[in-house]
Formats: C-alpha cells, structure tokens, sequence
C-alpha cells in the first residue's frame, strides 16, 4: 500500500516526529504550569536556617533574612513573594501569565526545556507553512493560500517571542542571576550593597552546571 511505500522511503517517520515534539511540547507546559515552582513553607524555617551557613563573601554580613509581611515566612535569600500566587518563591525569576504560575528554582529547568521544545515546534511548522506557499498575483491565489499566510505570519510573530525569551533567560542563567534580580537589582538589599554587580556569579561553566544539575 502507499502508507507501506512512504515508511519504506522514510517519509512518515518525519510526521511521527514533529507530532511527538507537539505532544512533548504540551506536557511540558501542564509539568510547569501545575508543578510547585519552589513556594517557601513556614515547617521549613529551621532547615533555613541552616541552610543559610554558606555565605557568600560579597555580601555584606549585616544583611539579615526578614519576614515576609505577606505570608509571614522567613524568606531565604533569592525568593520573592509573589501576590498572584500568594506565596514566597524560592530563586524567584518571574509571574508568567501565560503559565498561570509562578517561574522559580524548581521549575525553571523545565520553563527552559519547555521553551526550547516550542521554538524547535515553531521553526519547523513556519518551515511547512511556507513551504506549501507558491506566489503568484491574482486574487484567486489569495483565496486559496489566505490560511497559509496567516498560519505563516503567527508562527513568525511567536517564534521572535519565544526565541528572544529563550536567548534572555539562557544569558541571566550563565550570569547566575533571575529576571528579577535584573530588572530590580537597585531595589533588592543583598544586591545594592553588595561589593560585585551579582554576587552569585561564579563563572558561565559553573553557572549553567548549578542551574541544570
């Protein structure tokens, strides 16, 4: 038969493959959306503490932990509480709204994961979209390639969104720090008077091996 023919010749094994990175690329979406991203709970307060015997030299040792005047957690360094989801999160990078949830020190990973999958989903269908396009002047060609063309243009618009979030996020992880150290760092005490810029960096190497293992 033709489907026999076309597994044969390696033709449906293409197919098989975008469908699984779709599939991939859904899963991985739900997994950070609904997983816990790293919400700070009030039974963890004594392990904090504990926890928080590595100190960086940079960092002026005045600076003490303080209580969230939210949640009243003690907030370990690098978390933020977040109003949307009302709690503190641990390495807190950002509120996506097109997750509904929290970016943070467990998830984040997987938000990178989740983004690269998608970006390799949207170069190859913008690479189908225009292949099956073939121009010509006439309103008739319009008609029959208007789905097409808009399928094009979309897949376009996203692919520059999430290949710019992607390249943004992967510089802030090998400096080893989060979207919102970055856009508040004049606001946040352990940064402004901190000796270094970032504090946390400890070289791109070591940065990327810290976050991803």
């Amino acid at each position: 038969s033709d489907l026999q023919k076309q597994e044969e010749r390696g033709q449906l094994l293409q197919p098989l493959i975008f469908v699984l990175l779709v599939l991939c690329s859904i899963l991985l979406y739900f997994k950070v959306s609904l997983m816990d991203p790293g919400f700070v709970k009030p039974e963890e307060e004594e392990s904090e503490d504990k926890g928080q015997g590595v100190v960086i030299s940079q960092i002026p040792g005045d600076i003490k932990l303080r209580r969230c005047g939210y949640c009243l957690v003690k907030q370990p360094m690098r978390a933020k509480h977040c109003q949307l989801c009302q709690h503190c999160v641990r390495r807190y990078d950002h509120h996506c709204p097109w997750l509904e949830n929290c970016v943070g020190e467990r998830n984040h990973p997987l938000f990178i994961v989740y983004l690269s999958v998608q970006l390799v989903v949207l170069l190859w269908g913008g690479h189908v979209a225009w292949s099956g396009l073939y121009f010509e002047q006439s309103r008739e060609w319009l008609q029959h390639n208007i789905f097409l063309l808009v399928s094009f243009l979309l897949i376009f618009i996203f692919t520059i969104v999430v290949l710019l979030l992607l390249v943004s996020h992967l510089y802030l992880i090998s400096c080893n720090t989060t979207t919102w150290e970055f856009m508040s760092h004049h606001r946040i005490s352990y940064l402004r008077h901190s000796e270094l810029d970032n504090p946390f960096d400890q070289g791109i190497i070591l940065n990327l091996r810290r976050f991803f293992c």
